[in-house]
């Protein structure tokens, strides 16, 4: 998966935002040509080509985006839009874009309520205008993403987001853990006790819902413990969980009492990481391993995508797991986990290091401590 920062231009000013978003293009940004010879070294990876999000900033921000869509389409790529939602989408932007080929795209949600929204996005009638916008996302025929960071602020309102989704049919719910970069800094995270309970109340919705995380790659560890366990005849009862997880499951029950809920397998998690994976392009065209991880491998203007994603020292370094410093490197599960780079490097400025919001403790951890301690 490729993200493309492809303006950093945005109507909003989120108190979350990796990208610090301006009023107004940068006339340094990958013009309509440098674009599309971005987008033919995508299509040059060998099938499964890499599926590309288009997102900034606000993409709609980009009179091209249409063209660009259209050329990646025509090269055989998946392209998914990310846009913000302002008076930019409309019904008319929609069917262009889908004409252009694109396929999913995503909206974000971070409460479920108006004030809760809309002071995370900066303005009043956000909410509102998310809703109509997903309204005429589903219309056009695009799969829908909401995306919802989780914060201190925002967590108790899960569960009033979980029905609203079901009711807006979305198609897949990110839910992004806070990594506290550009404005999110100002944001109060969950302690690692508190995501692991999101977690397993994640696991319980998800048969009637997909959902995934961001930055909280740790997920997957639970939903393969939570799988082991129930091969067992095991259920959450097995495992330590605290009051959220018991806030957020009350609730749900009470909100869900009578109705029908949709049925389908879990999703399961895919197996991507910072750089192994999955890598970020920013607006000026440099390569990140991720956008929350400030480690440049280079830019597109200089040396091939392919090269950069393939050679450059950060990704390689990051697609070795057991070298990773502290409980990361010696998991069990680091291989189909691995951690959150971005919250690794964003608390200790090592990209290498242990993931601070991760509480479990690794059986190989666990030992070694105890032969020091003894």
């Amino acid at each position: 998966m490729v993200i493309w920062e492809t303006t950093r231009a945005c109507q909003l000013a989120c108190r979350h935002c990796r990208a610090d978003s301006i009023h107004h293009r940068n006339p340094g940004e990958l013009d309509t040509d440098e674009a599309k010879r971005l987008l033919d070294e995508l299509a040059s990876f060998a099938h499964p080509r890499p599926i590309v999000v288009l997102t900034g900033g606000d993409p709609f921000e980009r009179p091209d985006l249409a063209e660009l869509t259209a050329y990646g389409t025509s090269l055989g790529l998946h392209l998914a839009l990310s846009p913000s939602a302002t008076p930019n989408v409309t019904r008319e932007r929609l069917d262009e874009m889908r004409a252009a080929g694109a396929t999913a795209m995503s909206l974000s949600l971070d409460g479920a309520r108006p004030e809760t929204h809309d002071a995370f996005r900066g303005f009043a009638g956000t909410y509102d205008r998310t809703l109509a916008s997903a309204a005429l996302i589903n219309e056009v025929g695009f799969r829908l993403q909401v995306n919802t960071t989780v914060t201190r602020a925002t967590v108790h309102e899960l569960p009033e987001l979980y029905t609203q989704l079901l009711d807006l049919h979305a198609h897949l719910w990110s839910l992004f853990f806070l990594v506290p970069t550009g404005r999110g800094q100002q944001l109060q995270a969950l302690d690692p006790d508190e995501v692991e309970d999101v977690f397993h109340w994640m696991v319980d919705i998800g048969t009637h819902l997909a959902v995934k995380t961001t930055e909280a790659q740790h997920f997957r560890r639970v939903c393969v413990q939570r799988a082991q366990a129930a091969e067992l005849g095991l259920g959450v009862e097995s495992f330590r969980t605290g009051p959220l997880y018991d806030e957020l499951t009350a609730r749900t029950r009470e909100l869900v009492e009578g109705r029908t809920l949709p049925q389908r397998p879990a999703r399961p998690p895919i197996d991507t990481n910072a750089g192994r994976g999955f890598a970020f392009v920013d607006h000026l065209g440099f390569v990140y391993p991720s956008g929350f991880l400030p480690q440049r491998a280079g830019n597109v203007r200089d040396d091939s995508f392919v090269q950069l994603y393939r050679e450059a020292p950060i990704m390689r370094a990051l697609r070795r797991p057991d070298e990773f410093s502290g409980k990361c490197g010696v998991c069990e599960f680091n291989r189909v986990c691995g951690g959150s780079r971005s919250h690794a490097y964003a608390v200790t400025g090592d990209p290498l290091a242990s993931d601070p919001t991760c509480g479990y403790l690794p059986p190989r951890w666990v030992a070694a401590q105890a032969e020091v301690v003894g």
